[in-house]
């Protein structure tokens, strides 16, 4: 029943202009940072032929681009996530959804893993640009990979932020608002935890904080664990607010 609930999350997406729309915006501000980056690194192979242990392309253009990537993420996922509780309860479709013989988890799980497969196409995309890469160079594939897993996984972080608020409102405009803010808020401790006074606090609880650890290819358990337990949380979360409302019939 996961696996209806997400394809059916999926079909809706695709079948919407937003969806689409957001598709084309990132890729397209994604493709132009990917080509600022490569021309700057063009201009200065030059000097870094000079140096003993020059970095390379996945250094100078990949990881910036997956940093990059992940603040639109930021920016976008509250308006794919938005909808997905809150348009139910909009539509007065909601009581129907959850008085289905089918469990508050197993829905909350699919609308998760709906969204999060929409995102995994677009960090497909971004692993595409730059693959394209090996064209004229070699790549280094560990860092690569690290930033691939470390997108994916803050992406599913992102998506269990928003699904949850989705829970609390019924306008979609709420929805969204709320989970722009709540994530803005998280990108606002990444900026304290690069403050030396504030940087054993806030690094904790800062999401792209975890992040950059991934984006500079180092994959430390830490790091995992808050992600895993993030998502973990607001997807219990998520569950128990439909739970209650089930109850409440």
């Amino acid at each position: 029943m996961i696996l209806a609930v997400a394809q059916k999350e999926l079909k809706i997406l695709f079948s919407s202009p937003l969806a689409w729309l957001i598709l084309a915006l990132v890729q397209l501000v994604l493709t132009w940072v990917f080509l600022a980056h490569l021309d700057t690194f063009l201009e200065i192979q030059p000097q870094l032929i000079k140096i003993a242990n020059p970095p390379g392309v996945t250094e100078t253009i990949i990881a910036p681009l997956f940093a990059t990537a992940a603040i639109v993420f930021l920016m976008t996922t509250p308006l794919l996530t938005a909808r997905l509780i809150a348009e139910e309860r909009r539509n007065h479709t909601l009581p129907f959804l959850i008085s289905a013989p089918i469990s508050i988890a197993e829905i909350v799980i699919g609308k998760f893993l709906g969204l999060l497969i929409f995102l995994s196409a677009l960090i497909a995309l971004v692993a595409a640009l730059s693959l394209s890469l090996l064209a004229g160079g070699r790549l280094d594939f560990g860092l690569l990979l690290s930033n691939i897993a470390g997108l994916f996984l803050v992406s599913a972080c992102f998506v269990s932020l928003g699904l949850y608020i989705s829970c609390l409102s019924a306008q979609p405009a709420t929805a969204g608002a709320g989970a722009m803010g709540a994530l803005l808020g998280l990108w606002v401790m990444d900026t304290l935890a690069a403050d030396e006074d504030g940087i054993g606090i806030a690094r904790n609880f800062s999401l792209l904080a975890h992040y950059e650890s991934f984006n500079r290819g180092l994959i430390d358990t830490f790091g995992l664990a808050y992600f895993a337990l993030f998502t973990l949380i607001f997807l219990m979360l998520s569950v128990r607010r439909l739970d209650n409302e089930r109850l409440r019939g």
